[in-house]
Parts: structure tokens; C-alpha cells; sequence
């Protein structure tokens, strides 16, 4: 059984306020975006000499590292403590860059747990496989339902938003630098705003520049100048509208024709789609 785990741009993110735990409130709009990583999934024979239950292998963008600790590793081990699930073999081909500010870690492991939904018959409706994404990252529940949304407290409580992007072409630049989110966090100024990311993607595109704004960009650019450059040629080549993405690295543009991101950007990661 396979699933293509979808990214997730962010249409704005705002940091509003500093909880009394520690963490952050913010207001963002997350938006579904076609580049997507593979997951598949399929029993393990009784005699395959494996120590682990979920045996997970990585192509593609692989960062590295220990492939037991992968969020889709996490998924099946706390969806494993509460129903009984056969020891399986997963691989997961990432297509999506990592630490790049597009969700592709939260979105492969809320795949996981809506294919061993379908694959075992647990019977797990969207709410239930939610709440138990929330507990892996805030950001998870959003892949469960994988439909726009408005995502307000630390980005887990999420509304429903009718929004369609369709027509525009989506180019996104990814130039591989790694962002701290932590140290991003720990560089912004939280405060409300007069106008939520919510009403200002209610209006046109074209009204979106100077208003629907990402709060990590002055102090992201600061200490990466670099991808605050992304996002000016971006606007350069005719984006309609330019953000960074997360707390980045990747910056993303709407234009209304085709844009040419790979000869403008050698060396960086890019993506150009057209919405449907």
C-alpha cells in the first residue's frame, strides 16, 4: 500500500504571543502544495531477520542519521501501543528537502498513520488520527486532513478555510542552508495583529505583498542574507507574491506565467507547478 505525502506551504505566520509553557502562539494558514514524498508499506515474512518491527528504509533526500528515529518509525510505534499491527517493512522516498519550512517530516508520519489506518481496518476517524499526530508534532494534524487551513495556538488547532490557489503557478527555492528553528523562535518579538493571516488570503493575490507577512523573515535574513536575496529576485523575475515558508530555508513565489527557477537559481533546490 503507498501514500504520497503532501508538503504544506505557510501563507503568512505571525507570532502572537508567548504561552506560559514556553512555547509560542501564532496564527498561519497552511496550504497543501502538489511535491510530495512516497511512502509504501507491506508485511514483514514471519522469518526476515530484523530487530525492529517497522524495518524503514530512505532514498532520495535522505538527511541521514537513524532511521529508527524517523517520525514514520514514531507513527507506527505509537499507533502499535494502542492496536495490534503486523511487523512491517516501510520505504520512504523523500522528495520533499528536509529542514526546509514545508512539513515533509510531519506529513510522512500522519501518512503513516492514515495507510496502517486503511491497511490494518482500524476504523480510526480523522479527529482520532489527528489527536494522536498532535502528539508528534504541531504541525501533523494539518497532514491528517491535508485541505487548507487556519492554524492558530502552537499551529495544532485548525479551522477549515475555503481556499483555492488554482491558476497560479507555484515556484519554490530551496538553497539547502539549515535553519535553526529554535534560534529563530528565540529571535522573534511576538505581538498581535490588527489583521490575521486569515483576511488578508481572503483577498487577491496581488494584494497579499506587504501584508501577509512571515515573522521569521527579519531575523531568518539577518543571519542568512542570502535567502532574504531569494526573495527578492524572486520578486525580480515577477512574482505576484514572495515568502519564505516556516522558519525556512525555502522561500516560495506566485506568478501568473512561467517562471525559469533552475537557470535562476544554480545549485539550489527548485519546484515549479502549476496549480489545479
Amino acid at each position: 500500500m503507498i501514500d504520497f505525502p503532501q508538503a504544506k506551504i505557510n501563507l503568512g505566520l505571525n507570532i502572537v504571543g508567548r504561552r506560559p509553557d514556553g512555547y509560542h502562539d501564532l496564527e498561519t494558514v497552511f496550504y497543501p502544495v502538489p511535491l510530495a514524498d512516497a511512502l509504501e508499506i507491506h508485511p514483514m515474512d514471519d522469518g526476515f531477520p530484523s530487530a525492529a518491527d517497522c524495518d524503514l528504509k530512505v532514498t532520495g533526500f535522505n538527511p541521514g542519521g537513524d532511521e529508527q528515529q524517523n517520525l514514520v518509525v514514531r507513527a507506527y510505534n505509537l499507533l502499535r501501543a494502542s492496536h495490534p499491527l503486523p511487523r512491517i517493512h516501510a520505504h520512504l522516498h523523500k522528495a520533499i528537502p528536509s529542514q526546509a519550512g514545508m512539513g515533509g517530516g510531519s506529513s510522512d508520519c500522519a501518512a503513516m498513520l492514515k495507510l496502517l489506518n486503511r491497511a490494518c481496518s482500524l476504523g480510526i476517524d480523522s479527529q482520532a488520527l489527528a489527536q494522536l499526530a498532535a502528539t508528534l508534532g504541531a504541525d501533523c494534524p494539518f497532514f491528517v486532513y491535508g485541505s487548507a487551513a487556519y492554524a492558530e495556538g502552537i499551529g495544532d488547532r485548525l479551522t477549515p478555510i475555503h481556499l483555492s490557489l488554482a491558476g497560479w503557478t507555484l515556484g519554490i527555492v530551496c538553497p539547502g542552508i539549515p535553519v535553526s528553528t529554535r534560534e529563530a523562535f528565540a529571535r522573534v518579538s511576538p505581538h498581535p495583529r490588527a489583521e490575521s493571516c486569515r483576511q488578508v488570503v481572503a483577498l487577491p493575490v496581488e494584494a497579499w505583498r506587504g501584508r501577509l507577512t512571515n515573522d521569521f523573515e527579519q531575523s531568518v535574513f539577518a543571519l542568512h542574507p542570502e535567502i532574504g536575496h531569494i526573495k527578492q529576485r524572486l520578486y525580480d523575475l515577477g512574482a505576484a507574491y514572495a515568502s519564505m515558508t516556516g522558519s525556512g530555508s525555502s522561500v516560495y513565489a506566485l506568478f501568473r506565467k512561467e517562471a525559469n527557477l533552475a537557470q535562476a537559481f544554480p545549485g539550489a533546490f527548485t519546484y515549479v507547478c502549476k496549480i489545479e
